[in-house]
């Protein structure tokens, strides 16, 4: 990691999210589909410079049209586009009905796979504060390993990590040994009941609950339950409850990247606050970015007013 150093330079980002961002392609008619971009990482980049903060998304995208809507849109978000590798290759894509999640993906060969760190720009390294990693990217190979091996290289610098899983059904058996390394490594996980039933293959979410625990007992575990606003924060021993009442649901679409922003947000902006302040954050843009259709995430007054409003109790 050292060769990576560089140069600081103060207009480069202090957070980074490393990962895949691709086209879901949305059946809404017998002959109709349209076109949104997608990337659980991506969007976390996007909600947090939605609420201010200087932010990469750190992936390959094709050169295609498709990537291109990937471009434009990152562009209009404010990310830093130099940590976005357009390569000739065929782009990621899934297909999906209205209201479900993609079906499959169709990405054999493509951009996403054929990032390179060795290709962000020089001084990078020393500017970060703050890495994010997860979703599909960790599953395809051979990113996820490369992916992987870059995590513990920032995680020796002494950088600030997060991971959020984002189970899906190419999350079996073989996806142990990353989510057992990634909860070792990570400051900050972000999971929900359901993934935890998945990616511990039980009925009893608090089984993957305990196991995380006793994998990084000093981890901050951002747990959400199926209902966006509401969320349980972990450390240690101590446990927080947030929930923000009385809000209009739109759409839930990235609800919860714009949850885990607010989060990051909280803490890169006030590290020494409590992690009660930390969880309304969550809790607050989570919920803000529910006010509209599609992913919409909220600006840092809105998330600034819900959080207020925030009801927290401790305990079990």
């Amino acid at each position: 990691m050292r060769n990576m150093t560089g140069v600081l330079h103060p207009d480069l980002p202090r957070f980074i999210a490393f990962g895949a961002a691709y086209t879901e392609l949305q059946r809404s008619g017998p002959d109709l589909w349209r076109s949104v971009n997608r990337g659980a990482p991506w969007q976390v980049a996007v909600a947090l410079s939605t609420l201010g903060e200087l932010s990469a998304f750190a992936g390959a995208i094709s050169q295609d049209a498709f990537g291109q809507e990937i471009w434009i849109d990152s562009s209009d978000a404010n990310l830093d586009l130099r940590f976005i590798q357009q390569l000739p290759k065929p782009p990621l894509m899934a297909l999906s009905r209205p209201d479900e999640a993609p079906q499959f993906f169709v990405g054999q060969d493509s951009a996403d796979l054929h990032f390179r760190p060795e290709g962000l720009p020089s001084g990078w390294l020393k500017r970060l504060r703050w890495a994010h990693f997860g979703g599909l990217s960790l599953v395809r190979q051979p990113l996820g390993l490369r992916l992987l091996a870059l995590a513990e290289g920032l995680k020796a610098e002494g950088k600030t990590l997060s991971y959020a899983p984002e189970f899906s059904l190419q999350m079996d058996s073989r996806y142990d040994e990353t989510l057992e390394r990634m909860c070792r490594l990570a400051d900050v996980i972000q999971i929900s009941e359901a993934e935890l039933r998945g990616l511990f293959r039980a009925q009893d979410y608090r089984v993957g609950l305990a196991q995380i625990s006793a994998w990084n007992p000093d981890a901050m575990l951002l747990l959400q339950h199926g209902v966006a606003g509401h969320a349980t924060l972990f450390r240690g021993r101590e446990e927080w409850h947030a929930q923000i009442a009385d809000y209009d649901v739109v759409d839930p679409v990235g609800a919860r990247e714009s949850g885990l922003a607010g989060l990051i947000f909280s803490c890169l902006r006030q590290r020494e606050a409590p992690v009660q302040q930390h969880l309304r954050w969550a809790v607050a843009a989570e919920a803000a970015a529910c006010s509209a259709a599609g992913f919409c995430p909220p600006s840092e007054a809105l998330v600034a007013t819900l959080a207020a409003r925030a009801l927290l109790k401790t305990g079990g």
